[in-house]
């Protein structure tokens, strides 16, 4: 049997799957170090609804880490003795997402009805149907998320590299998650029809959530200092609340996925930008170490940029807040978003801005 130098963990310990959000996935571990490999490099034990695997021999992990995670050892050659490199990612045809977006679903779509009409403070049709159109948020209109909200992940280069999709209830609380591959994979099965080309190579691949969400709106708005956040629906709420990216001034609202999904990986497209990060609340404020952490790694990691972790939600936080680890949107949607509008247009804050940005003295009207 060969010795491996990288091996799964072998503890009954699970961490949080960068695909599909579930705590099912186990890591790599260097039994050198016993250091524990970056977040994307594991497998999920849901095979059948989730299947991510990623080895770090499979993808040039050794190749890299001298440079990007500080380890000490030799990098791994091939036979050839040229390095091994990533394949190139998969994407989803364009036309998957343009059949989300026709203007008819969006009547009986959950989440943007709420924030029409179903929200304390529901914002108005134009407002709304901006941040439809800067994100391409669409509607799953057949199956068992009928009313769900797509929301794709398109890199900078226009590019679509996955399409989450979210069931919200009408007091706006995410009720089922799944992706738009998936579901599509499944009736594929389900009907016994050959399974298109385009869908299998896609299938195939280990990173499917592989960019930010709203990582394509970083080459029209160049100027704007970045607010980073978990979900994508976090980032809507942060842009319906604090303003639209149009003026330079305003956060441009992103989105890495997931808790474990912030890495150099993604956070490259960043360069140059200064960017503040809002971890959702976690008990004894995990989230807002691990991020705060990570922050630090990857300024050193991305030159000319900078990364701040806000405290804003640690600092008002009660312990509830924590065990049930809200999120900024949380907060947001018990104010009236009017009042932030008019704070932040009478109040030109100096940038850079405080890592407690925004004023957490909103949060106690």
């Amino acid at each position: 049997m060969k010795n491996f130098r990288f091996r799964l963990e072998k503890s009954s310990r699970k961490h949080i799957c960068p695909q599909c959000g579930k705590r099912r996935f186990v890591k790599f571990v260097d039994t050198q170090t016993n250091e524990i490999l970056p977040e994307e490099y594991g497998r999920c034990d849901r095979e059948s609804n989730c299947g991510y695997f990623l080895s770090p021999y499979k993808d040039g992990f050794l190749t890299r880490s001298n440079s990007e995670y500080n380890f000490d050892h030799k990098p791994l050659l091939r036979k050839n003795n040229s390095p091994k490199l990533s394949p190139a990612p998969v994407f989803l045809p364009e036309k998957l997402l343009l059949k989300t977006l026709e203007p008819d679903r969006y009547k009986e779509n959950v989440f943007i009805q709420n924030l029409l009409k179903r929200i304390p403070f529901p914002f108005g049709f134009k407002e709304v149907e901006k941040v439809i159109a800067l994100y391409f948020l669409g509607t799953v209109k057949h199956g068992y998320l009928t009313g769900a909200t797509s929301f794709p992940f398109i890199d900078i280069n226009g590019k679509v590299r996955a399409i989450q999709v979210k069931q919200f209830d009408q007091e706006n609380h995410t009720s089922k998650t799944d992706f738009l591959h998936s579901i599509i994979l499944r009736h594929y099965k389900k009907t016994n029809r050959r399974i298109p080309l385009w869908l299998k190579q896609y299938q195939d691949q280990d990173k499917k959530v592989s960019c930010l969400f709203g990582e394509h709106l970083l080459r029209y708005y160049p100027e704007n200092p970045i607010g980073l956040v978990e979900a994508p629906k976090t980032a809507i709420f942060g842009t319906l609340y604090f303003g639209l990216p149009e003026n330079p001034k305003n956060f441009l609202w992103l989105a890495v996925y997931n808790l474990s999904s912030l890495n150099y990986d993604k956070c490259k497209a960043l360069f140059g930008r200064d960017v503040f990060l809002f971890p959702d609340l976690s008990k004894n404020g995990k989230a807002f170490d691990l991020w705060s952490e990570k922050a630090k790694k990857l300024e050193h990691l991305i030159p000319k940029t900078t990364f701040t972790v806000s405290d804003l939600l640690e600092k008002i936080a009660t312990e509830q807040d924590r065990l049930r680890g809200l999120d900024l949107a949380d907060y947001l949607e018990k104010q009236d978003w009017r009042n932030f509008r008019a704070f932040y247009a009478n109040n030109k804050t100096p940038h850079p801005v405080p890592p407690s940005y925004p004023d957490k003295a909103l949060f106690n009207k």
